[in-house]
């Protein structure tokens, strides 16, 4: 049986971006991705990213966290799915400060500026073109050879490519809604130039302090919001000089402040999290996951 069975799971969000949360620290047991394909189908609990925290493997960590998408697939990092296992966190044990480990490494976590507000420092960027990684040399990965639609009229093109615990692609447009992600989106994320598939954004820039965006996310489709693409696409302007290194991030979902940390390179996100309900895993769900 699952060890999802009749386990208890908190439904939140990221300024969109659907969440659950599930605690098994208290367990050996492993999820699978047939476990997550089955929370996610429709007669289950939908979402973008499942958070599971599992025992620490490291002294002076809450967790590690194992991130899943709806397609099964494992994510690096999830930037919104991490302020809502902040915010469970901090209103259960009245703590300010943790740290968490995933696959992307360790994530530091604070309470934000305001009491609905929390920090996660996503770590620095990987700019490198094994680092992302991308499957031919690119020397400059502010902007990399890559269009959609003919060679002499592209519908999009010359994107920045950054890491941040997943691969991510950023378009620069001038208007986000004037392209259908919903038909691009697949098409790239799959490109043969990303060996790990990418996340695809599309984003303009407002001014110095303001981007708006729109993100198809690997493994889960279009989505309300991505934290960790809001922190790549606010890195990849600050590299082309076109915003300031702290950056005001419209998204479908809402908004965050993304901070590329002069001092030592890190990213921080800020932003809120929603709670909306709890309830237990029917165990049908799992009937037919071996």
């Amino acid at each position: 049986m699952s060890a999802l069975a009749n386990h208890a799971f908190a439904k939140m969000n990221g300024i969109g971006n659907e969440i659950v949360v599930v605690d098994l620290r208290d367990s050996l047991a492993a999820v699978t991705p047939d476990d997550a394909r089955a929370v996610a189908s429709p007669a289950g609990v939908p979402y973008d990213q499942l958070m599971v925290l599992q025992p620490p493997r490291l002294t002076g960590t809450e967790a590690f966290i194992r991130i899943y998408n709806n397609d099964g697939s494992e994510a690096g990092a999830c930037g919104n799915g991490m302020r809502c296992v902040v915010r469970r966190q901090f209103e259960k044990t009245g703590q300010t400060a943790v740290t968490y480990e995933t696959r992307a490494g360790l994530l530091n976590c604070w309470q934000g500026p305001a009491p609905d507000l929390y920090t996660v420092d996503m770590g620095p960027p990987k700019l490198g073109w094994k680092d992302i990684p991308l499957a031919e040399e690119f020397r400059d990965t502010r902007y990399i050879e890559l269009q959609v639609g003919p060679i002499d009229a592209p519908v999009l093109h010359s994107p920045s490519v950054v890491s941040m615990g997943n691969p991510h692609a950023i378009f620069w447009v001038d208007d986000i809604e004037a392209y259908d992600l919903a038909k691009f989106g697949p098409l790239l994320e799959n490109h043969p130039i990303f060996p790990e598939r990418a996340n695809i954004t599309l984003a303009h820039i407002v001014d110095r302090d303001h981007i708006v965006m729109r993100t198809w996310e690997r493994g889960a489709g279009l989505t309300r919001a991505c934290g960790s693409a809001a922190c790549a696409t606010a890195v990849a302007a600050a590299r082309l000089r076109r915003t300031n290194r702290i950056v005001h991030m419209t998204l479908p979902g809402g908004e965050l402040t993304i901070e590329w940390r002069e001092r030592d390179d890190h990213v921080l996100m800020t932003g809120p999290a929603a709670f909306e309900y709890e309830g237990r895993f029917d165990p049908a769900l799992f009937a037919s996951v071996a």
